[in-house]
């Protein structure tokens, strides 16, 4: 079979690693057997783009790359951005700024996307983190040394187009360039598709030795908070990802808190009688008994010593962190230094940030949002099909469709009907004849905001006629959104597709005329309630068959 086509899409605030990473993809494209590169997005996040990127596109990416600008709204923003303003292709290989692929990469993709299973989502490469010459990797060094067996990340990852359209592409609250890319390969796999490793290789070069990286990295705990909130306790292991220190972190956390609460409550206090004294009081209380003395000679109480035991168990536990942390590195003394003085304010740092993702997702609906407009199919959809109708007489509602209708409406969300009618193209019903269905529809089912009705037969080869984009992009405009904002609900396949296509979501609610391999792959609710309800909920819809049973 011949390789698919793609497109790359690359976001960046403008390193000066990007120019290795366009120099390197430019040699491969230039290099490989067959060009299947449909085009390139350079998502540009810096805040300031007043200046042009600092790179130069080799010759091989001269003339097919396009440019889009977002002012610093984050990586997964700038991915969205970036395959949804993408020339047409099956996949969308996303690549980081700061990684080179092999010689043999363009080659090596398409062996990896060639005859892919239609339920698979998308295709891993293989990175390789080449290690520090001539020395142990520093703390903020092995931290890219575990990208090379990370599981779904986006440093060169290829999503079919389709998969993206159905999660609404990345979680554009994760505001870092972590957990974005696990979130949507969990909420790929909640939808029924599925995820596999290639064998094209990329390099990702280490940078240079950081001492004190570790400590703005703890942010990443807020994202690993959204991930507990929004893909329930195992989340780690559905994704991959390490188990991390957030049990012995909380423990630290813990004991060096008792310690400081069991110390204050065990010094002395001032009596409130002129000529009395905690000792004389000690004294008066305890004759006879002997009592245990620190090292002044003043009395130990039981506060004072469960104050001691938790300090103990406090400073093990840093110390076993700060010990691992040391011995995995070069060992040099700054280093040392370093990490015995991060050992120390990581975890009261790292529970911090965990517990503010906590407060800020506790409330947080499943990525993506509500839709700001949902556009139905006529025939087939909100009413029974009867083809190339010109009567308003035999206008049918399907069962619900009115009250469907009248959910999005009164959820402030915008509706739109877009429906191909080619009687009017074939010369066996008239536009005026369409128009008063229309009307009948609209009275019965609406109202709605907007109509489009493409008149073309499938030979013209328009560009709105369903599977083509052209209704879904008009509608959107129409209604004042963009395509990736709104939902499209339909019968048959023409219109799932077309909905992909324009990057918008999609629902199929099958009829008796809904082919099989039309709802293959598709997100199929059982009815248009049902389809609107989950729509409404924030609920995922499952792609048909529901794939997570068989697994």
């Amino acid at each position: 079979m011949t390789a698919p086509r793609y497109v790359c899409v690359i976001p960046t605030i403008g390193r000066p690693c990007l120019q290795a990473c366009l120099d390197a993809l430019g040699a491969a494209v230039g290099a490989a057997e067959v060009d299947t590169l449909a085009g390139l997005v350079l998502a540009d996040d810096r805040k300031d783009t007043a200046d042009p990127l600092p790179a130069r596109l080799p010759e091989p990416l001269a003339g097919r790359t396009t440019i889009v600008t977002l002012e610093g709204r984050g990586p997964a923003a700038a991915r969205n951005a970036g395959w949804r303003a993408a020339p047409p292709a099956e996949w969308v290989v996303f690549l980081d700024d700061d990684v080179q692929v092999g010689a043999a990469w363009a080659d090596e993709l398409a062996d990896d996307l060639r005859d892919v299973p239609a339920d698979v989502a998308a295709v891993q490469g293989v990175i390789e983190v080449p290690w520090p010459e001539g020395r142990r990797p520093a703390d903020s060094q092995r931290a890219t040394l575990g990208l090379a067996g990370a599981s779904w990340i986006t440093a060169d990852m290829a999503y079919r187009r389709a998969a993206l359209a159905d999660a609404g592409g990345f979680d554009e609250r994760f505001p870092r360039a972590y957990r974005e890319d696990s979130d949507l390969a969990l909420r790929l796999q909640r939808l029924g598709w599925s995820l596999r490793r290639g064998a094209r290789r990329t390099s990702h070069p280490v940078r240079p030795p950081s001492l004190w990286a570790s400590i703005p990295a703890q942010a990443g705990n807020a994202d690993d908070a959204a991930m507990f909130r929004l893909h329930g306790r195992r989340w780690r292991e559905r994704a991959g990802a390490s188990p991390g220190r957030r049990p012995a972190h909380l423990a630290a956390c813990a004991l060096a808190a008792a310690a400081i609460a069991c110390a204050a409550a065990s010094r002395p206090r001032r009596e409130g009688r002129r000529g009395s004294s905690p000792r004389a009081s000690t004294l008066r209380g305890g004759l006879g008994r002997s009592t245990p003395r620190g090292r002044r000679g003043r009395p130990m109480t039981q506060t004072s010593t469960a104050a001691a035991a938790a300090a103990a168990g406090w400073a093990a536990i840093t110390g076993e962190f700060a010990t691992r942390r040391v011995l995995a590195g070069p060992r040099t003394w700054p280093e040392a230094g370093a990490m015995i003085v991060t050992s120390v304010v990581i975890p009261p740092l790292a529970t911090w940030h965990w517990l503010a993702g906590l407060r800020r997702f506790r409330h947080a609906r499943p990525w993506p949002p509500r839709p700001a407009a949902v556009l139905f199919d006529r025939d087939g959809t909100l009413v029974h099909d009867v083809p190339y109708n010109g009567d308003p007489a035999l206008v049918q509602p399907v069962p619900g469709a009115a009250d469907a209708v009248a959910a999005v409406r009164q959820a402030g969300i915008g509706v739109g009907v877009v429906t191909n009618q080619s009687g009017v193209g074939h010369g066996l019903i008239t536009p005026a004849q369409v128009a008063a269905v229309n009307a009948e529809v609209d009275a019965a089912c609406g109202p709605f905001a907007v109509w489009l009705v493409c008149p073309h037969r499938p030979e013209d080869r328009c560009g709105c006629r369903k599977p083509a984009p052209g209704l879904i992009t008009a509608a959107a405009a129409a209604l004042g959104v963009t395509a990736a904002e709104c939902v499209v609900i339909g019968d048959i396949g023409a219109d799932v597709a077309a909905a992909r296509a324009a990057g918008a979501r999609a629902v199929l609610v099958p009829t008796a005329a809904t082919k099989p391999e039309e709802k293959a792959g598709a997100p199929c609710a059982p009815s248009l309630a049902e389809a609107v309800s989950a729509i409404l909920g924030g609920r995922a819809i499952p792609s048909w068959p529901d794939r997570r049973e068989e697994r």
